[in-house]
């Protein structure tokens, strides 16, 4: 029998532990969501943004109780598309589709929604109604770090772009680019580059190699996701360019603040969300729609921007750091029901 004392401190204890909800305060299906499953379906996996979205994927799977499976195409168009079939054929109740090109996903998005199956997409636009985009609000993203570099650097500038046509994200970082130089007609692009052959960072490296040696002029390169930034990075160290050449950028790691905080590094802005918020947004979107909730069409994570001199100022040398000097990239108060348990921080 427990004593009336400890059955108060019991009680006590347990209103300190982080919100993780309980099964009778869910709705369907998930007052039995060991018996619901779903799936994510990737593209793209290289990278630390890449390993942190999949990180907040299996935190908040994990804190809603639902059996995750995880597909990784490894940037395989083809196989991606078989993958969410395979998906379909395992029963799972939802799919997470995160990148990818919309030729190969379009259809194969469709064929999960006619299975019955709820889908979300995150940054590939899949040209669906019934499916949730998930977006890191592309534009917004662009747009701070080009912000960051008019600021620095004036209207008249000659640029190096990075860039690689059909990616969402990267389409829609791309429009803002062409409204920025359309605003700013001193901005001359004189190189546009760019490759997601894997290791992503080395290969951009190596074409930067040859953009820098062909336009020695370049004093800003706009590289809007953090491995094309890397890559660049290694090729202005490499060319001796580093008090000549500012990078600008979208996305962040912890290895990408240990970069721009090297001593003379020319990186020296980032846009960026958390991707392991991102991660959990994306889990609990495809929730609400488990639920028979409306989480939206455009479900949009802001980002914040990061510079080099904040990162000096406040000391930050990592992602937990950054979280916890800059709270409003540490959640996103975005898709969250009152039922919905949260991972614990």
């Amino acid at each position: 029998m427990i004593s009336r004392r400890v059955f108060t401190s019991l009680l006590g204890a347990a209103a300190m532990l982080p919100t993780v909800g309980f099964a009778a305060d869910m709705p369907a299906p998930f007052d039995n969501a060991g018996d619901v499953k779903i799936a994510l379906v990737r593209y793209l996996s290289t990278g630390d943004f890449f390993q942190a979205y999949l990180s907040g994927v299996e935190k908040q799977a994990e804190a809603i109780g639902v059996d995750l499976r995880v597909f990784d195409s490894r940037q395989d168009a083809a196989l991606q598309a078989d993958m969410v079939d395979q998906a379909i054929a395992l029963g799972v109740d939802g799919i997470i589709i995160q990148h990818g090109l919309t030729e190969s996903m379009q259809a194969a998005a469709q064929r999960a929604v006619d299975a019955g199956i709820k889908v979300v997409a995150f940054d590939v636009n899949v040209e669906n109604d019934a499916i949730p985009q998930v977006e890191q609000s592309d534009r917004d993203l662009a747009r701070l770090a080009l912000e960051a570099a008019v600021e620095d650097n004036g209207t008249e500038w000659v640029a190096g772009y990075v860039y690689v046509p059909g990616i969402a994200p990267l389409d829609r970082r791309d429009e803002t680019w062409v409204e920025v130089k359309a605003a700013n007609p001193g901005i001359n692009e004189v190189a546009m580059f760019g490759t997601l052959d894997n290791p992503i960072a080395n290969s951009v490296a190596n074409q930067a190699r040859a953009v820098l040696s062909a336009n020695p002029n370049i004093t800003v390169m706009f590289a809007p996701y953090d491995e094309f930034a890397k890559g660049v990075k290694i090729a202005v160290d490499e060319a001796g360019m580093t008090d000549q050449v500012s990078i600008y950028s979208a996305d962040v790691s912890t290895a990408d603040i240990a970069a721009m905080r090297e001593p003379g590094s020319a990186w020296k802005a980032t846009a960026a969300t958390n991707p392991a918020v991102v991660g959990e947004v994306s889990v609990r979107t495809l929730a609400m729609l488990l639920a028979g909730e409306d989480p939206g069409h455009n479900v949009i994570v802001p980002p914040t921007l990061i510079t080099q001199s904040m990162l000096n100022e406040l000391d930050i040398s990592n992602m937990e750091e950054l979280g916890a000097k800059l709270p409003a990239f540490a959640h996103a108060d975005v898709a969250v029901p009152e039922w919905m348990p949260l991972p614990a921080r």
